[in-house]
């Protein structure tokens, strides 16, 4: 081994910071995770239309009240600060009776009481094996994994710190799952 790659070794990493993420290129999503930061591109076409077309079926019954109890903040890739990890989820959401107010602020550190992952290829084993956990030490109460590819949509509920599983859908089946179960859409809906 040389001497170059021997100092390289023993020269630890430096943390990855807010500003790392405020100069990633526009056209990356950046997020830190147990102080590395992890960039990747903005969602292809798949990936978009199906956290589009979610967002549709649950702002309108659950953030609007149409059709459906209200109640809820749903948003689009929020910047979740949680300490020193920064976390992009595709959507998120908070009932009221916890966020009253919707802020006026670059980034939230109150945790969501939902939060929604769109699996692709590229993100697929960061979301599972790096978010979830984040997720979970948070206290996100509800969290789902949809499968563009696969064209499914997992479900699940935290109890007592775990994740449990709370319900599945593939291909047409309707969704009606925690925390959403007062309104029904077929699943097929985020599929082109």
């Amino acid at each position: 081994m040389s001497a170059r790659r021997a100092l390289r070794r023993r020269v630890p990493a430096r943390k990855a910071t807010y500003r790392d993420v405020l100069d990633a290129p526009p056209h990356m999503v950046a997020e830190i995770v147990k102080g590395a930061l992890h960039t990747q591109p903005r969602p292809a076409s798949r990936h978009a239309l199906a956290g589009s077309s979610l967002g549709d079926e649950l702002v309108s019954p659950f953030q609007k009240g149409r059709g459906g109890p209200g109640g809820w903040w749903i948003v689009d890739e929020p910047e979740l600060h949680f300490g020193e990890d920064i976390l992009v989820p595709d959507l998120a959401g908070w009932r009221r009776e916890r966020m009253p107010d919707y802020p006026d602020t670059p980034y939230f550190t109150l945790a969501p009481d939902w939060v929604c992952e769109i699996l692709s290829p590229s993100t697929r084993t960061f979301d599972l094996e790096e978010k979830r956990p984040i997720y979970a030490r948070e206290g996100v109460g509800h969290l789902w994994f949809v499968d563009p590819a696969a064209r499914t949509l997992e479900a699940f509920t935290l109890q007592d710190g775990a994740w449990t599983p709370a319900g599945s859908a593939r291909e047409d089946e309707p969704v009606s799952l925690p925390p959403f179960q007062a309104v029904t859409f077929p699943l097929d809906a985020l599929w082109p």
